[in-house]
């Protein structure tokens, strides 16, 4: 990647969260709990718990120059019986958004979750009105599979979620067409 490494969280770096859970534009498609902590003690426990987490492969999105968290990514709810999770990205400082980096991120993880997880379908949820989220995740491989009608709320409106999903055998045709 050009602009950002994928390494381990650090418990020291719950800082910059306490921005990002603050800020609306942030945090609008995320998870619904981001809307209910704002404190810096809500954040730092719920910070804290991330690395209690089983089933769970996550890694820090680092800016590459100066080594500045600006997100993380990973695979949640991880069933080895299945063999298959859920993706999530975060990126959490805006003036990274639009730059390539959501979608360098999403196909980074993609490889992990099938060359050393060993799965075999990587599914997410993304909120219609998330045009950019649609864009990265259509970019790195996945194909949209269904609907969850009116299953958001934002902004004082229902809207849909869509489900997306890659499988390990579309991932591997699209490496060797590369």
């Amino acid at each position: 990647m050009q602009l950002v490494d994928l390494k381990p969280l650090r418990p020291e770096n719950f800082e910059p969260f306490c921005k990002w859970l603050n800020d609306y534009d942030v945090i609008k498609y995320s998870l619904s709990k981001f809307k209910k902590i704002n404190t810096q003690q809500e954040i730092k426990k719920w910070y804290s718990e991330l690395f209690e987490e089983k089933n769970v492969f996550q890694l820090g999105i680092y800016l590459k120059r100066n080594n500045q968290l600006i997100g993380y990514a990973g695979i949640c709810k991880i069933s080895k019986t299945n063999h298959s999770g859920e993706y999530f990205i975060f990126i959490g400082e805006k003036e990274f958004w639009g730059k390539g980096i959501a979608t360098e991120v999403t196909k980074e993880i993609i490889e992990a979750g099938f060359s050393r997880l060993k799965l075999n379908r990587i599914m997410l949820t993304v909120s219609e009105p998330n045009i950019g989220g649609m864009k990265a995740y259509k970019k790195a491989g996945f194909k949209e599979e269904g609907r969850l009608r009116q299953a958001s709320y934002r902004d004082s409106k229902y809207h849909d979620k869509i489900v997306m999903s890659i499988l390990r055998k579309e991932w591997i045709k699209e490496k060797t067409t590369d």
